[in-house]
């Protein structure tokens, strides 16, 4: 029953990992942030493509350059008729010969050319060609297509943004153009205006959204009206000319989306694919229960992703090196744990067996000591255990090495008993670190303790703070039997006690001078001991220094 449960759970929190997976875009075949950098990457090239379907002004000019050109027609076919074919008696025009000038101008203008006379009559138009028999009228005709050159889907569409955009507020709104079968100059307002000796440029608007350009202008004869010419032209060419255009933009568009599409491809595949499989080989990291799982080397990339690999690497070392002294820690706690719980176990078995009332006072002794030196081990257990938090959230302050060393002398000088060794410092002024105050003064004591613990009686203990360069050095020097040869390292690990033959079992725990070196080393300082050699080879002291980096 218990197996089944365990699996369930197993299941339950697999299937977790996948949601989990699935809902951080660490799934799929486009991450999040590749649709963002393609999203990014189109909207300018789209906004521009989307600008450049109108072609406002590019068409505006085409018109106005092909009025222009109308314009320099109409005055042509003015002058041509006002000199040509004016009667003799210079009152009005002749209607034969004014056709055969207008649909021989008109021909070469390519351009639909209308005369109308003073009393509204259509006297002449290029499309009615004067034959023997009768009057014929010609029809442009566009050329016979089959049914795959129909209109494009394109042309439609242009077409369609064309009728969109002159319906907004702001577009451009034509008069419609319209012709009857029998014309008169009354059904042109820009012929009645020419009329008047005016000079009428006109666009218009076909059914179909295309245009149609006019140009009204007087025949006149030595100051008289004698009739209008009235030029018309759709905008065929200009649709063409701009459909050219539109179709060249969306060419290169064409290209200059493949090449973004392909770049930005290429750029999420540098940054989204390796986030990716950072983040995949951290989920590994952290769903597994061993070590085979490692993050992914990126450190031939000189970019951020490369130092986002390194800094997880060097984040996932420190876990891994944080856990083994976790168990290191707990291993050492336990043994430490288990040798007065032994002495303790074996003293009560032992009493309960004994009648003699001296020995069980002893036995009573030793159980006591036993006692004691398990709750001090176990207070400075707590102290070790939660030293790293505290030393991760307290914050630092300007501290005066000087003022420091000499207050914990003065409290050292003032608890002794008589025999304790005497304590001499000399410090430089402005030793000013940033540091945790109340941690540096553990530190501290704990040395001095150290040292006072291991001088003879009426012996001296020298303690000296100096600047050197960008750090503060200070050293506690006593003059006692010094560090046993090849231990000078091993003293600071937790549970390492060498204690002087006097002292009684199990005053200390052996966790002190490791506390200390946690601290410095939080700090950012280094913390060391070596033995004082004198001239003739031998040990006659130990000397602890710590160096901080002065504020």
């Amino acid at each position: 029953m218990e197996k089944e449960k365990t699996d369930t759970s197993h299941n339950v929190h697999a299937h977790t990992i996948a949601a989990h997976i699935h809902d951080h875009g660490l799934s799929g075949r486009f991450s999040r942030i590749t649709l963002r950098i393609l999203i990014v990457n189109l909207l300018a090239p789209a906004i521009l493509v989307a600008g450049l379907f109108y072609l406002d002004e590019y068409r505006r000019n085409l018109i106005s350059t092909e009025l222009s050109g109308m314009r320099t027609h109409a005055e042509i076919f003015a002058v041509a008729l006002g000199e040509s074919a004016v009667s003799p008696m210079g009152q009005m025009l002749m209607p034969e010969l004014s056709s055969q000038i207008v649909r021989r101008l008109a021909f070469t203008a390519e351009t639909r050319a209308r005369l109308f006379l003073p009393d509204g009559r259509l006297a002449a138009d290029s499309r009615n060609l004067l034959e023997p028999g009768g009057q014929i009228q010609r029809q442009d005709l566009p050329p016979p297509v089959s049914d795959e050159q129909q209109e494009s889907l394109l042309e439609r569409a242009f077409q369609t943004i064309d009728r969109i955009y002159n319906w907004l507020p702001g577009g451009e709104s034509y008069t419609p153009y319209r012709e009857n079968v029998e014309q008169n100059a009354r059904d042109y307002p820009e012929v009645m205006a020419a009329m008047n000796g005016d000079v009428w440029v006109a666009r218009r608007s076909m059914p179909d959204s295309s245009l149609v350009l006019t140009v009204a202008m007087p025949v006149t004869r030595y100051k008289q009206t004698l009739g209008v010419i009235f030029l018309s032209k759709g905008s065929d060419e200009i649709d063409a000319a701009l459909y050219e255009v539109r179709l060249d933009i969306l060419r290169v568009f064409g290209i200059v989306l493949i090449i973004t599409v392909a770049l930005s491809l290429y750029l999420a595949g540098t940054i989204a694919r390796p986030v990716r499989t950072l983040a995949l080989a951290a989920e590994r990291i952290r769903r597994g229960h061993h070590r085979q799982h490692t993050i992914p080397d990126f450190s031939e990339r000189s970019d951020e992703i490369g130092e986002l690999a390194s800094a997880l690497d060097e984040m996932t070392e420190a876990l891994w090196a944080r856990m083994d002294a976790i168990e290191r820690f707990a291993a050492d706690v336990a043994h430490e744990i288990k040798n007065p719980l032994t002495s303790l176990k074996s003293a009560v078995e032992t009493a309960a067996r004994l009648d003699d009332v001296g020995q069980q006072k002893k036995l009573m002794g030793i159980i006591q000591d036993d006692v004691e030196r398990l709750d001090r081990l176990i207070s400075d257990i707590s102290d070790a255990s939660r030293l790293d938090a505290e030393l991760s959230r307290g914050e630092t302050e300007k501290v005066d090495i000087g003022s420091m060393l000499q207050t914990i002398t003065n409290i050292h000088d003032a608890t002794k008993h008589e025999s304790a060794p005497m304590v001499t410092i000399t410090t430089e002024q402005n030793l000013i670190t940033e540091a945790m105050e109340g941690r540096l003064v553990q530190v501290f004591r704990n040395l001095l303790v150290n040292a006072a613990s291991f001088s003879p009686p009426a012996s001296t203990i020298d303690i000296n703070a100096k600047r050197e360069g960008d750090d503060i050095v200070i050293s506690f020097t006593d003059h006692g039997p010094g560090i046993p040869a090849g231990k000078e390292a091993a003293i600071f690990e937790r549970f390492y006690s060498e204690r002087p033959v006097a002292e009684k079992f199990g005053t200390h725990s052996g966790l002190g001078l490791a506390i200390s070196k946690q601290i410095i080393d939080a700090h950012g300082g280094q913390i060391g001991a070596e033995n004082i050699i004198s001239d003739d080879g031998k040990i006659t002291g130990a000397r602890f220094t710590v160096c901080l980096r002065a504020a």
